[in-house]
């Protein structure tokens, strides 16, 4: 008799989908329609710097105005329409940088750095954390830094070190440029956009909790690295049985080549341009995403490149980014449903009458706090920003906390926890790629990342504290 019976095997939970748990918040949200009471706040522009601010003094509750079950899907569309401006910046940024990036002068120009300091250990962790924290804070690289974790390992094995100081000068130098995000287009700059602040602004407040995190950083990885190296049984890899991962000798540093060096200096100059435009100049996301495709022309033309290899290398960068930017759009449909319904300035009413008795500065933390457990389920920063932003804003304007200061909050949950969850796929990614399972990193890292989400409530508090602007 047992044996006609079918064993049950017991299902492992596997986390939903990052569009799967979008579109249960949009049926949520349109659920809440029929529920929530219906209210608003009177928006007014500001006579000064013409943004729209929210009049705290006016919400007042509304007529029930629900989303009927097509409505809903008919905002999937509306809300895609309205994220249009960003959804094409993420889609052109992309494709841009895949396109300089085809030319080889990056990894180039990073192998060429790695392998100059190949003879000095003690200068080299520093060093290759800082050149990736660069792309972090620029480009917001994330995946971009995959390839070179080979490298990074067989340079680590030659000074003596395991591999997850490798793996480490990688994944947590780009790690260290995210968090910091100054002229990270992907999250700083579409949380800004959405709440309608100047590009890149506190820009200097952000450079100064980017060193503190870097320094961090580097005495976490030279710490444990000093400690491998003088005893290897302290490896948190130490008596594990792992594949094979690369050796010394199969890793070829590509030539820096003249061509490769003028290209780079092309694109600095370029993104130099970029900040001089969006500080002196008043650019905004159009002429962002002009620059960087004239840059992408300018910088394929220096690599020979055809220009049907300039647009299958355009095609390839905006497909890989695909995900991210749809995640924009799909975060937008949620605003739209809870704006049809009447119901988003109730939430931020309720919100802020829950927290108002609070001093503004925990508020604030709380609100990095939340940021960080939502970015367990939305793992892709402009995705994230384009979830929280339009309710972050407005709630930061009504418990009277600057929008600079939601948006630092906003940045640094989406941050730092990306190098411990594993929703990460940049993440796991570089572990696949490694071979360090997943388990191992986290008992190396978790302190990590547990000090910089101390920096990093510590600077909200203080961003809170003196009113970071400029508004």
């Amino acid at each position: 008799m047992s044996s006609s019976k079918k064993e049950t095997i017991p299902r492992k939970f596997e986390v939903p989908h990052t569009y799967v748990i979008l579109f249960i918040i949009i049926v949520l949200a349109t659920i809440g329609t029929y529920f929530i009471p219906a209210g608003v706040y009177d928006r007014v522009k500001d006579a000064i710097t013409g943004r729209t601010i929210v009049d705290v003094a006016s919400f007042h509750y509304v007529d029930q105005t629900p989303v009927s079950f097509f409505n809903m899907f008919k905002a999937i569309p509306l809300g895609m329409i309205r994220a249009a401006n960003i959804v094409f910046l993420v889609f052109i940024m992309g494709g841009a940088f895949t396109m300089i990036k085809s030319t080889g002068s990056i990894d180039a120009g990073i192998s060429r750095v790695i392998d100059k300091f190949r003879d000095r250990d003690k200068l080299i962790i520093p060093v290759i954390m800082f050149l990736f924290s660069i792309l972090g804070f620029t480009i917001g690289a994330a995946e971009e830094v995959i390839p070179f974790v080979p490298i990074a390992i067989a340079l680590s094995r030659g000074f003596g070190y395991d591999d997850i100081v490798g793996v480490a000068m990688v994944s947590t130098g780009a790690a260290i440029g995210f968090s910091g995000g100054m002229l990270n287009p992907f999250t700083v700059g579409v949380a800004q956009g959405i709440s309608e602040l100047p590009l890149y602004s506190a820009l200097a407040y952000r450079s100064i909790f980017y060193v503190v995190l870097y320094v961090i950083a580097v005495w976490y990885v030279l710490r444990y690295a000093a400690k491998v190296k003088a005893d290897p049984t302290s490896s948190v890899l130490y008596g594990i049985e792992r594949d094979y991962v690369v050796d010394d000798t199969e890793i070829s540093v590509p030539e820096f080549t003249g061509r490769h060096k003028l290209e780079l200096a092309v694109l600095i100059a370029g993104v130099a341009y970029m900040v001089y435009g969006v500080l002196k100049q008043g650019w905004y996301i159009n002429e962002i995403s002009a620059l960087f495709i004239l840059l992408a022309i300018i910088v394929s033309i220096i690599g020979r490149r055809t220009m049907n290899q300039m647009a299958r290398s355009f095609v390839q960068g905006a497909r890989d980014i695909c995900f991210g930017a749809l995640v924009v759009g799909l975060a937008r449909v949620i605003l739209v449903v809870m704006e049809q319904g009447q119901i988003m300035d109730s939430m931020i009413h309720g919100l802020a009458m829950t927290v108002s008795w609070l001093p503004n500065q925990i508020t604030a933390v709380g609100m990095f706090v939340v940021n960080s457990i939502i970015n367990f389920f939305i793992p892709s920063g402009s995705g994230q920003a384009a979830t929280v932003m339009p309710i972050m804003s407005p709630l930061a304007d009504v418990l009277g906390i600057t929008r600079q200061t939601a948006v630092l909050a906003f940045q640094y949950g989406d941050a730092f926890s990306n190098q411990i969850i594993p929703t990460s796929g940049a993440l796991l990614g570089i572990l696949a790629l490694a071979k360090v399972p997943y388990d191992r990193w986290l008992k190396y890292n978790w302190k990590l990342v547990a000090l910089w989400s101390l920096v990093g409530a510590v600077s909200v508090f203080v961003a809170s504290l003196i009113e970071l602007g400029p508004f």
